[in-house]
């Protein structure tokens, strides 16, 4: 599938500047290029144009992000003092408000969907702690229970699109399904992340985690491209993973650095990636739909 003449995406401070929106839900202006059943397209919430591409940079991004959200998390509990559940309704507050400037906005960047995600990161973090610290339940059942209901909800997708055996290549789309879905597996990473450190330590929790992140991007990167499933272990691999890593980078047993420190240094981080690291030249729209 071709990208329609003059039209590049993906970038992320290029500041396109957006055309005409039609009246349909799906205002993406580059929708008339596909069919309605093309994967990305459908029931998207955010513009295309403004998803960043799967491929290394996306995962490297969204696992710097994964980091970030993490510290996030702990800076709005402990620092902020709003605990556990008292950040949630800024945070929707926050995401909503991301979400409806995306769908207004009169530029395209991927600045809006990397803030959407940094935002579910942060608020799992904190739905995590507040399921084992605050209601004080077993961190297996809740890992069990969360893992049930993202299988539940896979299948059921499955089953409504009919397409168990299809293929898709590209990042998911952004409706409904996937910002719960990134919820759900962030608090399912948060949750494991902490109950492993538990029982084998932090350090090598954290090596344990990262090291089966570069293996599974690595040598699986293709495969993990090309299913639902195999997309969300490694979201749910990569939450898993920054949990650790954002513990580390504070505890005593790791780096040791103060969590505003911490939580400043991640966040530039993203940013400056987020800035400085464009896509590939050859980057297409086509890469983020079905064929």
């Amino acid at each position: 599938m071709l990208r329609p003449q003059g039209v590049a995406i993906g970038n992320p401070l290029g500041f396109e500047p957006a055309l005409k929106k039609s009246a349909n839900f799906n205002t993406n202006p580059y929708a008339s290029a596909f069919n309605s059943t093309d994967w990305m397209l459908k029931g998207s919430v955010m513009q295309v144009a403004n998803v960043p591409v799967l491929g290394w940079r996306y995962w490297a991004m969204i696992s710097i992000a994964s980091v970030f959200g993490a510290n996030m998390g702990d800076f709005a509990a402990h620092n902020l003092h709003l605990g556990h559940i008292g950040g949630i309704p800024a945070l929707a507050t926050m995401f909503g408000a991301v979400l409806f400037a995306e769908r207004r906005a009169r530029i395209h960047t991927e600045v809006f969907y990397w803030l959407a995600i940094v935002l579910l990161r942060t608020a799992a973090t904190n739905l995590g702690d507040l399921t084992t610290h605050d209601m004080r339940l077993a961190p297996l059942w809740v890992v069990g229970a969360l893992a049930a209901l993202i299988m539940l909800i896979l299948w059921v997708v499955s089953r409504a699109d009919n397409d168990q055996n299809r293929q898709w290549f590209g990042t998911p789309p952004t409706n409904a399904r996937f910002w719960v879905l990134m919820l759900l597996a962030g608090t399912l990473g948060t949750v494991f992340g902490d109950f492993v450190a538990a029982r084998v330590g932090l350090a090598a929790s954290t090596a344990l985690f990262v090291t089966l992140w570069a293996v599974v991007l690595t040598f699986g990167r293709h495969a993990v491209g090309c299913s639902r499933v195999g997309y969300w272990l490694t979201i749910i691999l990569i939450r898993t993973a920054g949990t650790n890593m954002g513990d580390f980078l504070t505890d005593e047993d790791g780096f040791g650095l103060p969590l505003p420190i911490s939580t400043a240094v991640t966040g530039m981080l993203l940013l400056a990636a987020v800035l400085l690291w464009k896509p590939k030249a050859g980057a297409t729209l086509s890469a983020n739909v079905a064929e």
